[in-house]
């Protein structure tokens, strides 16, 4: 049964208001317990120390929000299951992020966490048979599941290193998400991705450049695996196939670039993918000559820019829907070159 315009309004609200309350009890509670981010090493951008723990203000609105809308609105077992089947990895992979805050983890176990998330995700949606967008081939969906959700947990990790940059971007690729998942009758994908975009909205208010809180490894984390994880549920309403295949990167295309150019460059120069820099897309804007505010704001505006194309894509009987798709392909190749082939630090 679906769920009304009304309700869904309802949900964005609460979960920013929600967010937007909690965010600034937990930096109290991140100062209090000195868990801060102090920029002490040369990947670091910021100038002043600033708390951590907002990612647990995201989480806590995110699911007692999905939660509490389930009780009260045909709640059944399948939809509590289903539900969980989203956001229990998610919460996993948080308290793991959350962990690192705390403790300042070493890469390994965070990645052979994220395996075991994408692992577990792509086993639940292949026996649910929730793949969105299916090859044909369970080995092959299994394959893809795990690498996108291990990949795009990464890509919004790596994204998080600009005031407000990664919660904008996330806000607007759920919209986008959402706006999709509603009009192809998939709820439970558009109540999440509406509540995580009102999440990220509430958070925002403080994160926005100069920015009075991180949302650390905890809600960078928590939000990669949830964002993955709906969108390969997603099932896009596309007449061509590759702009089915399509549909999901491109909602997410400007933290995979920023991933992509960062991992390249660092590899260019021999050194650990994982290890931080300054060579991110917010890094090379700001080198550029623009600055915090001018280099998010691009950022959110490139993000919207590929949300709208996915949203075209998908429209059904769209005469150039080929043709976006390679546009969109073409510029983002573009993109790369681009940023590539400015200065690293």
């Amino acid at each position: 049964m679906g769920i009304t315009n009304k309700e869904y309004f309802l949900l964005f609200v609460m979960a920013y208001f929600l967010v937007g309350a909690l965010t600034p009890l937990m930096r109290k509670i991140a100062i209090a317990t000195d868990v801060i981010d102090r920029p002490n090493s040369s990947h670091k951008s910021h100038k002043k120390a600033v708390p951590y723990l907002g990612g647990v203000a995201i989480i806590i609105g995110v699911i007692s929000i999905s939660y509490a809308s389930s009780l009260v609105s045909n709640f059944t077992a399948n939809t509590f299951w289903l539900a969980t089947s989203v956001l229990g990895p998610a919460l996993a992979l948080g308290l793991i992020g959350l962990w690192d805050d705390l403790k300042n983890l070493n890469p390994l176990p965070r990645f052979i966490a994220q395996n075991i998330a994408g692992i577990f995700t792509a086993s639940i949606l292949i026996i649910t048979n929730n793949v969105g967008n299916p090859t044909g081939s369970e080995i092959f969906d299994s394959i893809i599941t795990v690498i996108w959700v291990v990949g795009i947990c990464n890509s919004i990790n790596f994204f998080d290193n600009l005031d407000g940059g990664a919660a904008g971007t996330v806000a607007i690729s759920s919209m986008a998400l959402a706006f999709l998942a509603l009009n192809g009758d998939q709820y439970l994908i558009a109540a999440l991705a509406t509540v995580t975009a009102g999440a990220t909205l509430g958070f925002l208010v403080w994160n926005k450049s100069p920015a009075k809180i991180y949302m650390g490894d905890a809600g960078a984390l928590f939000l990669g695996v949830l964002l993955a994880t709906l969108t390969i549920r997603l099932k896009p309403n596309s007449e061509t196939q590759i702009g089915a295949y399509f549909t999901p990167v491109f909602l997410l295309a400007i933290p995979i670039l920023d991933t992509t150019v960062a991992v390249l460059s660092r590899i260019r120069r021999h050194i650990s993918p994982f290890q931080g820099g300054q060579d991110h897309l917010s890094h090379r804007l700001i080198r550029a000559g623009l600055s915090r505010k001018q280099a998010a704001a691009s950022l959110w505006g490139l993000s919207g820019l590929y949300g709208a194309v996915s949203i075209f894509i998908s429209r059904p009987n769209s005469s150039i829907e080929n043709y976006l798709v390679g546009s969109a392909g073409l510029l983002w190749v573009v993109l790369f070159i681009l940023f590539f082939r400015t200065k690293d630090a």
